[in-house]
């Protein structure tokens, strides 16, 4: 602390020793004992406020930052809500789907709609027939291609 040697410590010794007195010298040295004992405490007091308050200016900085990200999340909040876009496009796809179903309903059909005149229906039959060759006997070249049968 004050960085004094042996030497140096009972040269002030002898000093205070004739100063002082033999007779107030145990009196003077324990009041600078207390003395010293109060100035340590008050610097021991004053380091842990300055500790504290240096403590609660990081905690206050750490507390902006905190507060900013939450002001940030809750901002995000309303456009990032998966609960609630699930909704809207359930209701959407159903609203959707009502609008349209009517519209099929009225065709008869979900997947073929109702053709409108006799020509389509014709096409639609003809494309829906069996052509000829699906009646045809097999022929004999497919035998023949298969091998001799036993």
């Amino acid at each position: 602390m004050l960085d004094m040697s042996w030497g140096e410590v009972m040269l002030i010794g002898g000093v205070a020793l004739i100063v002082i007195g033999p007779k107030d010298l145990p009196k003077a040295l324990r009041t600078l004992g207390q003395v010293t004992t109060k100035v340590r405490r008050m610097a021991g007091e004053f380091q842990s406020q300055f500790n504290e308050a240096i403590r609660e200016a990081e905690l206050e900085e750490v507390r902006r930052d905190v507060e900013g990200m939450k002001r940030s999340v809750d901002a995000a909040r309303p456009a990032f809500n998966p609960v609630d876009t699930i909704r809207n496009e359930i209701r959407s796809a159903v609203e959707g789907r009502t609008a349209s179903g009517e519209a099929v309903k009225d065709a008869g059909s979900f997947d073929v709609p109702r053709p409108t005149s006799e020509q389509q229906v014709a096409q639609v039959q003809a494309a829906l027939a069996p052509s000829p060759a699906d009646d045809a006997p097999p022929s004999h070249a497919s035998k023949s291609e298969t091998g001799p049968t036993p």
